[in-house]
């Protein structure tokens, strides 16, 4: 296998994983945790932009009105995701979690038909089609509308 497979199989099993890690932080309320995820990870942009001397780069592509537009969606859609993620997890909603993260991918290929006008051929509706129907199965055993699910996988497919 190549080299990307590897790192791609070893990202998602530390996703994977990550459910574990946020359930032992429970005690903690999920805006604190979102807090400190912010911070150290604006701490660690700016300890990167700093050992790679990119400042001026950075700043060029940082203050410009339509990117600083575009950050602040994206900033707002991403706080919205990782908060939902970690108050679900820590109010015993895994599975719904799971669910949200299984529905991103269809959430991924409409957008990409919806809005980048992409081609499915046949085989692809078909796969798609399974799939959906897997995640409506899986709503309907859930018994009730899965609001946590659709919240990540919008959010994150957006």
């Amino acid at each position: 296998m190549s080299e990307g497979v590897w790192y791609a199989v070893c990202a998602y099993v530390c996703w994977g994983l990550f459910p574990i890690y946020w359930k032992q932080l429970d005690r903690v309320p999920a805006l604190q945790l979102i807090g400190h995820r912010i911070l150290w990870s604006f701490v660690m942009l700016v300890a990167i932009v700093g050992a790679t001397r990119q400042w001026r780069a950075f700043r060029r592509a940082s203050f410009n009105t339509p990117a600083l537009r575009i950050y602040a969606v994206a900033a707002a859609l991403v706080t919205v995701n990782w908060f939902t993620f970690v108050w679900a997890v820590n109010s015993g909603y895994v599975v719904e979690t799971s669910l949200g993260y299984f529905i991103n991918p269809l959430v991924n290929v409409l957008f990409g038909v919806l809005f980048l006008h992409e081609r499915l051929r046949f085989v692809q509706w078909i796969a798609i089609g399974l799939a959906a129907a897997g995640v409506l199965y899986l709503t309907v055993l859930y018994g009730s509308l899965p609001w946590i699910a659709l919240v990540l996988a919008l959010s994150f497919g957006s």
